[in-house]
């Protein structure tokens, strides 16, 4: 948990995925939030939708580039930074990669699809011709509640 360049920048774009994360708890969906940041500005939300719209690429981090690369009418986001409420999965760590954001950030650990260090490190991974800087454990109690609250709900029924 070595985030303290910038904390409080990390932390103010980090409660915005929380918000698309508490979207998508309300939607009945896998909470999980994420948020495209250029220059200070977000340009791309988004939260899982995978569920209502039947389409398994809906991952946040998967929504908030599309949108993101509409904004900029390009589909390279060197600029950019990617702020998501869970440690990225294979799918969107390739799309990160793909779409050559220089910095994702994250909040918990996903031990069972997290490709930014828990099970893997594609992020990161020197073989690729782009890697991506991982800053993980920003608000990690609030991004791994969210998660654990919606899954005890779950269970619950």
């Amino acid at each position: 948990m070595t985030f303290s360049r910038r904390d409080g920048v990390y932390s103010y774009f980090m409660k915005e995925a929380l918000e698309e994360a508490k979207k998508a708890y309300e939607l009945d969906e896998v909470p999980i939030g994420a948020v495209v940041v250029k220059d200070g500005k977000i340009i791309g939300r988004g939260h899982n939708s995978r569920e209502r719209k039947q389409d398994p690429t809906l991952h946040a981090e998967i929504i908030a580039i599309r949108q993101a690369a509409a904004e900029l009418g390009s589909w390279r986001l060197t600029d950019c930074e990617l702020y998501v409420t869970i440690e990225p999965c294979p799918m969107c760590a390739g799309a990160i990669l793909q779409s050559r954001i220089p910095r994702v950030i994250y909040g918990a650990r996903d031990p069972k699809a997290g490709c930014a260090g828990s099970l893997y490190n594609l992020l990161e991974d020197s073989r690729f011709n782009h890697r991506a800087e991982v800053v993980e454990g920003v608000l990690e109690e609030e991004c791994a509640e969210i998660i654990r609250g919606y899954f005890r709900q779950k269970r619950g029924k």
